[in-house]
């Protein structure tokens, strides 16, 4: 039975010895005024944190007796952090919160400040991983729930403070937002609190929410943000060296610093309620030191004795915060110690009984409901919101959210009919075929590139591009196209931000986004600190706020040092809440090799590898200018319509191409297409694009990027010999173009996959398993980039795919 339920330390029988041993006030105070003389917390407000306390220490207590038979699967436990109630209880209610993952007590406290709520369902829930739980569906234990507005963090150490500072950077814009899914938006007077551990502040991601944070406050930038270290002086097993956390905190430049004895309820609310108000006036960041004890050791398998002594653990019991809060409303006549008991009694026999009723409900039962909410992809509607920004764009008029038609539920039949269709396709290798793209003529050179007006704020599009639009400018590069596409997105989405290092004033390294802060203001176009992390960490905050962010990472090799902002925090927002937050965003990042003249491996970097591994992003890379267009495109609006997270990788080489097979021939040129055409032009995710040379082709070249100029230059040698290539064009990295692939493969039983990547987990790999899987029957083989990391000068030529390459890997397919 639950009943039984106790702890290694026999935790729950020395709190009730310890109420056993208090004595009642022989006067009371009224609930309405202070508990004591030195705090604001009234007595009805420590009740309701006794309650909130009380019902976390039980909920850890289930987590155990669960585990102990198997059918719970998360023990790590808020036992001493429970003080962290205090906190929600100085914050709103609408205050976007991102937990620690011993924050039980805020969750608590918070639930009950909202009507309805049920907070010892929803933590059990996800204990015995029920697809019920109301906000992860039995994928992982967090705290989070929409209507609370409470975002789910993952256990990754302090991976989740970026994010933080992002939502703060958006409330700090001084509006109200609505957040995709994300409950009932939040006021404009709103704060962002974000709790952590104290072991967590040495991660390089804490490092740099602080630092960021304390940039934006240096610099003048409203950033609304409360940091929470709920410091218990322990990680696992490794002591924080005293007096370290105070000392690294308190230094911290732009940060108000404010402590208090978390195992205290009163303290800690009157310090929370002063940092809280600080924060909310002068929209500027604070952190909060709470010090804490754990109990119960790191986690139910944690042999605690191993580490620890006896005289600590003791120490640690003697300062319990449920412990301490009791005696605070008994010496102030609040409650009796035996009505304290029996409340405790009550919470107690309620966890227990949900408990019980939890354990029979389902799991999640397949693969296709795991993956569910990971990244729905509604292609039809994708379409329609490009039509939409077009139609606003012909208008003048900026476009928020997806155009909404009455008939919405022929609108989710016509996703679903076109994802059954599509899906169907590829499980028979029969999807549509795309029509053939012949090669490029030779078309006219740039004759100038669009003015600015520099008032930021431009009426139109013809006034955004200076009186001159793209598509009356003559044929454009891959980065004068993108730098169009991103005019005419800004346009289209009011909502949207474009940053990162050296994109405003400078334009970025290669001019890609030059003149976007003079025409739209350095609120929306804006140059940021030098750290990768920070960017996206922005980026995924402002996202969740309902924002559209599209940051520049500066070179694809400075992306790998802040990976896991995009795996462990963007990727799986969707897949822990169920789709009730999502963090829309475009990550711009110049990459790939073939740079003439400047290179080395930071510069050159073609490891995309992390980027495919990583569930549910979108990878584009697009390497002619017509399909940025149409796939940047596509990439804004399946963020804005679907939350989706998206790299738009874009090949540095060939920003500023202009000839494809002599000088001046301008064939890695492109028109610009207008608005009017955008849906006739409209790019999928997920499907690629073919160049023929005739309808009898020997064989199919796929390849990407760089490899799909090197390829249409070898496929015109390879025509002078009588051969007739076909150039696949994968355009998409994630998810692989499988049905273009399988059918352009199987038309002519000759596959050559040129791959720029590395030979070892480059995206060849993919294709081939593509054809295998599909039981394709032809030949293949591969022409990819050595395993090597790419260096400076001519070097490079020999670890990098040639022409040359591709030519004699075609003529060895043609032989067998």
């Amino acid at each position: 039975m639950l009943s039984s339920v106790t702890t290694p330390q026999d935790l729950d029988e020395r709190f009730r010895a310890e109420l056993a041993g208090l004595v009642a006030a022989t006067g009371a105070r009224d609930l309405d005024e202070p508990v004591r003389e030195d705090t604001a917390l009234t007595g009805e407000q420590a009740r309701a944190l006794y309650d909130a306390q009380s019902t976390s220490r039980h909920l850890d207590l289930a987590a155990r007796w669960l585990r102990s038979f198997d059918a719970g699967y998360y023990t790590i436990g808020s036992a001493g952090h429970e003080g962290n109630a205090a906190v929600a209880a100085a914050l709103r209610a609408t205050d976007p919160a991102l937990l620690h993952y011993r924050s039980g007590g805020f969750y608590c406290m918070r639930a009950a400040q909202v009507a309805g709520s049920d907070p010892i369902r929803d933590v059990l829930r996800g204990v015995v991983a029920s697809a019920r739980e109301p906000i992860a569906g039995g994928r992982h234990k967090v705290f989070g729930h929409a209507d609370l507005h409470v975002v789910p963090t993952t256990s990754t150490i302090a991976s989740h403070l970026p994010r933080a500072v992002g939502v703060a950077y958006a409330l700090g814009r001084g509006k109200r937002l609505s957040p995709p899914g994300g409950g009932h938006g939040w006021p404009a007077d709103a704060i962002a609190v974000c709790s952590f551990g104290d072991a967590s502040i040495n991660h390089a991601a804490a490092t740099a929410a602080f630092n960021t944070a304390g940039w934006c406050d240096h610099i003048g930038l409203k950033l609304p943000l409360l940091f929470v270290c709920e410091d218990n002086g322990l990680g696992i097993s490794v002591r924080s060296p005293e007096g370290w956390v105070a000392a690294a905190l308190s230094s911290r430049p732009g940060l108000r610093y404010y402590a208090a004895d978390g195992c205290d309820a009163a303290e800690t609310y009157d310090r929370a309620a002063e940092a809280a108000a600080w924060v909310r006036r002068y929209r500027r960041p604070a952190v909060l030191h709470l010090s804490t004890i754990r109990l119960m050791g790191h986690a139910g398998a944690d042999a605690e004795m191993a580490y620890r002594s006896s005289v600590e653990i003791s120490a640690d019991l003697a300062r319990d915060p449920l412990v301490h809060t009791a005696r605070m409303l008994a010496e102030a006549g609040v409650a009796t110690p035996a009505e304290l008991m029996t409340r405790y009694d009550e919470i107690g026999w309620e966890v227990r009984r949900v408990a019980e009723e939890v354990l029979g409900e389902p799991k999640l039962a397949s693969a296709n409901e795991v993956t569910a909410p990971l990244a729905p992809r509604r292609p039809v509607r994708v379409s329609r919101a490009v039509a939409d920004a077009a139609a606003h764009l012909g208008a003048d008029e900026p476009l928020g959210e997806p155009h909404e038609e009455p008939e919405e539920e022929d609108r989710e039949l016509d996703d679903d009919l076109e994802f059954a269709e599509l899906s169907a396709a590829a499980d028979d290798g029969d999807w549509p075929e795309p029509e053939p793209t012949p090669a490029p003529a030779t078309i006219r050179p740039v004759s100038g590139t669009p003015r600015s007006t520099g008032n930021g704020h431009p009426a139109s599009r013809l006034a955004a591009f200076g009186g001159k639009l793209p598509e009356k400018g003559g044929p454009l590069t891959l980065a004068q196209t993108i730098n169009a596409t991103l005019t005419d997105a800004m346009l289209a989405y009011p909502q949207m931000v474009v940053y990162g290092e050296d994109v405003a004033a400078k334009g970025g390294v290669y001019g890609v986004t030059k003149g976007l802060r003079d025409r739209f203001g350095a609120t929306r176009v804006f140059d940021t600190l030098l750290d990768e992390t920070s960017i996206l960490g922005l980026g995924l905050g402002a996202g969740l706020a309902g924002m559209l962010p599209v940051p520049e990472i500066q070179y694809l090799a400075y992306l790998h040092n802040a990976e896991d902002q995009l795996r462990g925090e963007a990727a799986t927002m969707q897949f822990f809440s169920q789709g009730a937050f999502h963090n829309p965003m475009v990550v711009r990042v110049a990459g790939l090799a073939y740079q003439l003249g400047f290179g080395g491996h930071f510069h050159n970097d073609n490891a995309l590898a992390v980027l495919r591994d990583i569930p549910g992003l979108v990878v584009a890379a697009p390497a002619r200018a017509e399909d940025a267009a149409a796939m940047l495109r596509t990439c804004l609006a399946s963020a804005v319509v679907d939350g989706s997270v998206c790299v738009f990788l874009e090949p540095i080489a060939l920003y500023h191409t202009r000839d494809l097979h002599n000088e001046s021939d301008n064939w890695w040129l492109a028109d610009y297409a207008p608005p009017s055409e955008w849906s006739a032009l409209h790019v999928p995710i997920g499907r690629a694009r073919a160049y023929s040379t005739g309808p009898n082709d020997d064989l199919t070249i796929i390849t990407f990027g760089n490899g799909v100029r090197l390829s249409l230059r070898a496929a015109a040698r390879l025509a002078a010999e009588g051969v007739a290539c076909r150039v696949v064009d994968l355009r998409w990295l994630s998810p692989l173009p499988v049905g273009d692939i399988i059918k352009n493969a199987s038309d002519t039983g000759r596959v050559l996959v040129v791959d720029e990547t590395r030979r070892s987990g480059g995206v060849g790999e993919g294709v081939i398993a593509a054809l295998v899987d599909a039981g394709y029957v032809g030949v293949a083989r591969r022409v990819a980039a050595v395993d090597s990391f790419v260096p400076l000068g001519p070097a490079a030529n020999h670890v990098l795919v040639s022409e040359e390459q591709i030519v004699q890997g075609a003529r060895s397919l043609l032989a067998r």
